[in-house]
């Protein structure tokens, strides 16, 4: 391929854009096909008498096979690249979400929801490798935070709609919106996306030139045992896999038992309880966007690199673990308040990619974002069936609010005493420390 020459001066074109918006469109529509099953929850429940501990492992299951595929998916991503492996991804997923469906059973909803997991678990590594590639480091913080946004902005936007669909028609209808809603978006990718800079025709030279530093010809090398024990023996790198599983586990409790715990908690009505369900993801998703540009704005004023990708995450931390003022009040108004201020909270913790793509070593960045992601996802697999055995053992979500504080607590100290400083380890440079 070749490019036409621009002058020093040029303006840089803005094609990243246009990838971080098709990026932003996959992510709504993998999250929503990943936690609709919340929505539908109440009736599904009913239908098939479900005991809590079984909705915690219907919660849960995608999360299980999503955390296993995780290595497996990195390792793809970097073997095929992002647009081919991402764009199976999509397609798989959203058939896999059709025939959810169909589901008539408890088994049959695990295998469905095992399958769901197996086709996402390249995307997020898919998504980071992807601004790593596109994004200069000054702009990567609000780059994920858009992407990210996009785990908010489907049910923040939609989640009436969807309480309203299942009241009216079913909860099978919503798992047949979304899945064919995916079916089309995989088209608009495979006919749109590209892995890097230089494989697009309208990217110039001065965009090209803008993430230089992380685009330079580097050995193509397979991942091996020995880059996999190198991650996993790096305190830098626990650091961000505990407080990544610590966010991700306070975000899956409104991603899979939230309305629930107002329908059956709070006794609100299923199509109410949609409609101010929505306000905390509305709030999680100006969290995300805040603390993505927070994090740049800081760093384009001189902070250091250390202190502007730290302090937002950290901050959000500490506001997640309000979640437990929940537990003294029954009143709707102060339980959406307290609830929103929480998942604002964990939004501004919910950047922590940003770090995966500044810390990682860059010829591992497949195989390193399959690690996070795996550590990631531990918190969405685990914390489901953990509140689902909390309910069934004291029959409130009491013990279930305390749980999830816990985890943000936990997070919050991860950053303060893992995460010694924010640069990029190279195990190819002997002077590397972490």
């Amino acid at each position: 391929m070749t490019t036409k020459p621009v002058t020093a001066t040029a303006a840089a074109t803005k094609v990243r854009y246009r990838i971080l918006g098709l990026i932003l469109v996959v992510t709504a529509i993998n999250y929503l096909d990943r936690t609709i099953l919340s929505v539908a929850m109440p009736s599904i429940k009913e239908e098939f008498g479900l005991t809590g501990t079984e909705q915690g492992a219907l919660l849960s299951a995608f999360s299980w096979a999503y955390v296993v595929c995780q290595i497996p998916g990195g390792w793809l991503l970097d073997r095929y690249g992002a647009k081919i492996t991402y764009g199976w991804s999509i397609l798989l997923w959203s058939l896999s979400t059709c025939a959810i469906a169909a589901a008539r059973g408890f088994a049959g909803f695990l295998g469905l929801r095992v399958a769901l997991g197996v086709a996402e678990a390249p995307s997020f590594a898919g998504n980071n490798k992807l601004v790593t590639a596109w994004f200069p480091s000054k702009e990567r913080a609000r780059a994920t935070a858009v992407y990210n946004a996009g785990n908010f902005v489907g049910l923040a936007l939609f989640l009436p709609l969807l309480a309203w669909l299942v009241a009216s028609y079913g909860w099978h209808s919503i798992f047949l919106l979304t899945g064919i809603a995916g079916v089309l978006v995989s088209m608009l990718w495979f006919r749109f996306a590209k892995s890097t800079p230089a494989e697009h025709p309208k990217v110039n030279d001065a965009e090209r030139a803008l993430t230089v530093e992380d685009a330079a010809p580097r050995e193509k090398r397979k991942a091996t045992k020995a880059d996999l024990k190198y991650l996993l023996t790096k305190r830098r790198m626990w650091g961000m896999y505990l407080a990544q599983f610590c966010t991700n586990g306070v975000m899956w409790f409104f991603l899979t038992w939230f309305p629930s715990y107002l329908v059956e908690d709070k006794g609100m009505a299923f199509v109410k309880a949609g409609f101010l369900a929505s306000l905390p993801y509305l709030a999680a998703l100006v969290g995300v966007l805040f603390s993505g540009a927070l994090s740049d704005r800081l760093l384009q004023r001189g902070v250091s690199r250390t202190v502007a990708r730290k302090v937002p995450m950290m901050i959000g931390f500490a506001g997640s673990a309000l979640i437990i003022l929940g537990n003294y009040t029954n009143k709707p108004a102060a339980v959406i308040v307290v609830m929103s201020v929480a998942f604002f909270a964990q939004g501004m913790s919910a950047i922590g990619w940003t770090l995966a793509s500044e810390i990682a070593p860059l010829r591992m960045m497949g195989l390193s974002g399959g690690v996070f992601g795996f550590f990631t996802n531990l918190g969405g697999a685990i914390v489901p069936i953990v509140i689902g055995v909390i309910l069934d053992l004291t029959g409130s979500f009491n013990g279930a609010l305390v749980f999830v504080a816990v985890l943000a607590a936990i997070g919050f100290f991860a950053y303060l005493v893992l995460i010694d400083k924010v640069e990029r380890l190279d195990p190819d440079e002997s002077a590397v420390t972490g």
